[in-house]
C-alpha cells in the first residue's frame, strides 16, 4: 500500500484563439503541485496551500483540487480513508493559465496514484471538471483535460466530455506573457455578448476547422490564417493594457498568431521555431517594460506529458 507521493500538473493555454471553451493545449514550465499522505484519521483534510497569499480555502467542499478528489472517492467508495492533502501552487495565480485546473488535475492524479491507480486518465477527467467548476461556475474542460492529459486537445463537447488529442507539429512553440494585473475568469465570462452575428459565427467556424487542419497536416500558413478570433477577443482585450500593440508587435516578429490565454491578462502566441517564439518573447517584455507593468514570460513546446508522478 502507498503511503505517500507527489504529483504534478501543468499550465495551460485554453481558448487558443478560435476555440472558445473547446481548445486548450498545455505548456512547460509552470504548473501545480499536491502531495498526500495516508493517515489514520478517516476523511480527506488539506493541511498546507502555499504560493496562493491566503487566497484558497483550505475547505475541501471550497477547494478545486479538494473537491475533485473529494468526489474521485466517493465514486470509488473510498471517501472513509485518512488522506492528508497539501497544495503548493508554483504558477501564476488567477494569470489565465489555468490555475484552477491544475490543482484540480493535479488532485484526482494525486488520489489515484495513492490508491494504484484504479482508473485511467481518461476517467479522472470528469471529477477534475467538476473541481475547477467550483473557480468559475462553468463545466467545461479545455485547461483541465490538456492539464491532465497533455498535448493539445479539441472538445467535442464539454458536457459529454468528448475529447481529443490533436496532433502537434513538430517546430511549435508557445510563448506566453502574464502581466500582473488582475482579471477573474468570472468577471471576464460576464462581459461576453450571448449574441453572435452569422458572419462572425461562419468566419469563426473556418478558423476553427482551418485551425485543427493545420495541426493535423502540418500545415503553419493555414494555421498562421486561421489563428484570429472574431467573437471573444474583441470582447475580451479591452481588460488587458497594452493588448493590441503587443498582438502587432508579436505578429511582425514572425508568429504564427497572437490572442488571450483563457480569460487572461495572460496572451499567447504560437510560433514554427524555437528562435521566432524567443524573439516574439522579447517584443512580449518590451511592452510591458514600456507600460511599466511587471510580467512572467514563458516559452515552452507543447507539453506533451500532462500530468505525472514526481
Amino acid at each position: 500500500m502507498i503511503a505517500g507521493l507527489k504529483v504534478f500538473a501543468p499550465a495551460t493555454v485554453a481558448n487558443v484563439a478560435c476555440g472558445y471553451d473547446i481548445l486548450g493545449f498545455a505548456i512547460d514550465g509552470p504548473g501545480d503541485e499536491i502531495i498526500v499522505n495516508r493517515v489514520d484519521k478517516p476523511g480527506l483534510v488539506i493541511t498546507k496551500i502555499t504560493g496562493c497569499k491566503n487566497k484558497l480555502p483550505l475547505e475541501v467542499e471550497k477547494n478545486t483540487a479538494g473537491f475533485a478528489a473529494l468526489k474521485l472517492l466517493e465514486f470509488l467508495k473510498e471517501d472513509k480513508i485518512g488522506i492528508e492533502m497539501e497544495i503548493h501552487k508554483k504558477m501564476p495565480f488567477g494569470s489565465g493559465l489555468g490555475s484552477s485546473a491544475a490543482s484540480a488535475a493535479a488532485g484526482v492524479m494525486a488520489i489515484n496514484e495513492l490508491l494504484e491507480r484504479p482508473l485511467t486518465r481518461r476517467e479522472l477527467l470528469p471529477f477534475a471538471v467538476l473541481g475547477e467548476q467550483i473557480a468559475d461556475g462553468a463545466y467545461h474542460a479545455d485547461n483541465v483535460a490538456p492539464s491532465l492529459l497533455g498535448g493539445i486537445i479539441f472538445i467535442r463537447s464539454n458536457e459529454e466530455l468528448d475529447v481529443h488529442r490533436v496532433p502537434v507539429p513538430k517546430g511549435l512553440y508557445a510563448t506566453v506573457i502574464y502581466p500582473h494585473v488582475k482579471i477573474l475568469t468570472r468577471d471576464a465570462r460576464k462581459i461576453l455578448s450571448d449574441v453572435v452575428s452569422l458572419d462572425d459565427h461562419i468566419t469563426q467556424n473556418g478558423n476553427l476547422g482551418g485551425l485543427i487542419l493545420g495541426l493535423y497536416n502540418s500545415n503553419f500558413g493555414l494555421i498562421k490564417r486561421s489563428l484570429q478570433d472574431v467573437i471573444i477577443e474583441p470582447q475580451r482585450a479591452q481588460l488587458i493594457p497594452g493588448f493590441f500593440e503587443l498582438q502587432e508587435k508579436v505578429l511582425n516578429a514572425g508568429a504564427l498568431g497572437c490572442s488571450i490565454s483563457g480569460a487572461g491578462p495572460s496572451i499567447f502566441a504560437l510560433s514554427d521555431s524555437l528562435i521566432t517564439a524567443q524573439n516574439v518573447g522579447v517584443e512580449m517584455t518590451k511592452v510591458y517594460s514600456r507600460l511599466k507593468i511587471e510580467s512572467e514570460l514563458f516559452i515552452s513546446s507543447i507539453n506533451q506529458r500532462g500530468t505525472y508522478l514526481v
